[in-house]
């Protein structure tokens, strides 16, 4: 390796391109200093310091507003996880329609699916996987379906983004309805 000027003297005697300018030495500074500050914003599918399934801290710990409800991971699915009904539907049952209200919904947080009911029998199902960076939305209340990571909101009718910075709509998922009452996610 070349031996790299040291002093004022040797570079001016150096070869061109061989000692460092003082705008060089603050450029080079600088790009570092804002390639940090950009590390530091960066996004990733799953906030920092989220659980297992993806859930801000605290997510599942605050109390629920009136009208507001969530399932447990796996509270309402049989053994199997799947079922049958009459004239071959099959699914995963989610849980009982009479525990969706109406003008609200609940979160499935095992599956990962919010179902709605945003009018008298009248029932929607989306993915609870915000589009922003993939943590599962936890709460539907007021006519939404909230994020706790970044605060993404998504109309209960159709899933459309109501409040950023979530990129687009909650993608429709397929349920059914039995004839005993078991919503049943396809």
């Amino acid at each position: 390796m070349a031996d790299v000027p040291q002093s004022p003297v040797q570079c001016q005697q150096a070869p061109p391109g061989q000692c460092a300018t003082r705008r060089g030495v603050l450029l080079g500074v600088g790009l570092a200093g804002v390639g940090g500050v950009l590390a530091g914003c960066s996004t990733a599918p799953i906030p920092y310091d989220a659980n297992e399934q993806g859930q801000a801290p605290g997510a599942q710990s605050q109390p629920s507003p009136a009208g507001v409800a969530t399932a447990a991971m796996g509270e309402s699915a049989p053994a199997g996880g799947s079922t049958s009904a009459g004239g071959g539907v099959t699914g995963t049952v989610l849980g009982a329609a009479s525990q969706i209200p109406v003008g609200g919904g609940v979160v499935f947080t095992a599956e990962k699916v919010v179902v709605t009911q945003p009018a008298k029998g009248q029932y929607k199902a989306f993915s609870a996987i915000c589009t922003h960076v993939g943590c599962i939305c936890n709460v539907v209340a007021n006519g939404t379906i909230n994020c706790p990571c970044h605060g993404s909101k998504f109309k209960i009718t159709d899933g459309s983004l109501v409040t950023g910075p979530g990129s687009g709509p909650l993608p429709p998922r397929t349920i059914a309805i039995t004839a005993t009452g078991k919503i049943l996610l396809q």
